[in-house]
């Protein structure tokens, strides 16, 4: 009974065989299927994974100023302003931006009590502050989080439904010199959406920058200077644009509390996980700048570079912004040249020192060609195609 089982089993493999080779002649006849050398291409085609210096990666998240950052935020809370020039009191405060000149006293927060109204903006900005500060924290996966943290608030504005899609198309510009040797209008119009820097003038431009603004994306200090304006005027591209702000201050909250209540677009804040990430990318790029061009040891990188006050650019972020809510990336106006000027709308010559330009150009160069070269962003998130035009 044994033995009869053998030639059975024999003859079942012989037609396995025989299906299995008439099936592959088949798919090769249509023209279908991967030839082995094609098999072999697209396992190469996998992206290597990224072996980072772990020593480069201690020093870049390293926050040297955070102790001094928590006692800033400490005294703001308590309603101390005396380390920050104009805010000494609540009460100068809003004599400053023309909402009660009646305050007559100097210690800020009693005064500040007879009204119901700037007591209120009060507990605001208390509640803002303190829930920003509680947020501030890394994590990895934050950039997955930019579709519900910053793109469906926006898309409610408009009475559309919060959904887990990207924006087909994003054109962030910048506002190098750069610009006014290219004739970048109608291209960047072409987006779907459009992301402009702190607002940067448009007008007798269009031909090299467009027209059109989606977002506006702004630093604190704008919207500081905004709110000297009655009414907090910050809407060079139409008042239902709306912004969207990273605080370089803390006592910043003091002006989005007053304009948010003002503004009839979005004023959206950038999550305080989202700001980390992007310092510590920034300052991870100096570093290794640092270190290989100068011989230097990283320790004293600090020194040549103000750590305390070093951050990254607006441009560096809205960069970051749009690869979270966006399917394809289009960046214009980053770079510089000696025969342009630093901004096309002002007249501004050199750069500010608390940035690395040059740093951030080395992560643009990873962005549109190597993007998982880039440290602290999970592997899970899933790059964009990025383009930049110079």
């Amino acid at each position: 009974m044994k033995r009869s089982v053998r030639p059975l089993f024999s003859i079942l493999l012989l037609i396995v065989f025989a299906i299995t080779l008439s099936c592959r002649i088949l798919i090769r006849r249509r023209g279908g299927g991967f030839s082995s050398s094609e098999l072999e291409t697209i396992v190469i085609v996998q992206p290597p994974i990224p072996v980072f210096n772990s020593t480069l990666l201690k020093y870049a998240a390293i926050d040297i100023g955070e102790a001094q950052a928590k006692q800033e935020i400490e005294h703001l809370l308590e309603g101390n302003f005396a380390s920050q020039a104009r805010y000494r009191t609540f009460a100068s405060w809003r004599r400053f931006n023309h909402h009660d000149t009646r305050a007559s006293s100097s210690r800020g927060i009693p005064v500040m009590l007879r009204s119901p109204q700037f007591y209120r903006y009060w507990l605001d900005f208390r509640r803002v502050l303190h829930d920003w500060a509680r947020a501030k924290r890394y994590q990895a996966d934050i950039m997955n989080e930019l579709i519900s943290l910053v793109k469906n608030p926006l898309d409610g504005q408009k009475g559309s439904v919060g959904s887990n899609s990207k924006y087909s198309s994003c054109a962030v510009v910048g506002n190098s010199g750069i610009l006014l040797k290219k004739d970048y209008g109608d291209l960047i119009d072409s987006h779907e959406i459009v992301i402009r820097l702190n607002n940067a003038r448009t007008g007798r431009y269009q031909q090299h920058v467009g027209s059109k603004t989606n977002i506006s994306f702004v630093n604190s200090n704008i919207l500081h200077l905004c709110a000297r304006r009655i009414g907090c005027f910050c809407h060079p591209y139409g008042a239902n644009v709306p912004i969207v702000m990273y605080v370089c201050q803390p006592v910043h909250f003091l002006d989005y509390t007053i304009c948010n209540s003002s503004h009839r677009a979005p004023l959206i804040v950038t999550d305080p996980r989202f700001d980390i990430m992007c310092a510590r990318i920034v300052k991870y790029y100096s570093l290794k700048r640092f270190v290989e061009e100068t011989g230097k040891s990283y320790d004293e990188w600090s020194s040549a570079h103000d750590g305390s006050m070093f951050h990254y650019s607006s441009g560096f972020q809205a960069v970051m912004l749009a690869l979270g809510i966006c399917d394809k990336v289009s960046v214009f106006g980053f770079g510089k040249s000696t025969l342009a000027k630093h901004h096309y709308h002002t007249n501004q010559k050199g750069e500010l020192k608390l940035h690395d330009y040059e740093a951030e150009y080395d992560f643009y160069h990873d962005l549109s060609h190597t993007p998982r070269a880039i440290p602290f962003i999970s592997d899970k998130f899933q790059f964009p195609p990025v383009v930049i035009y110079q």
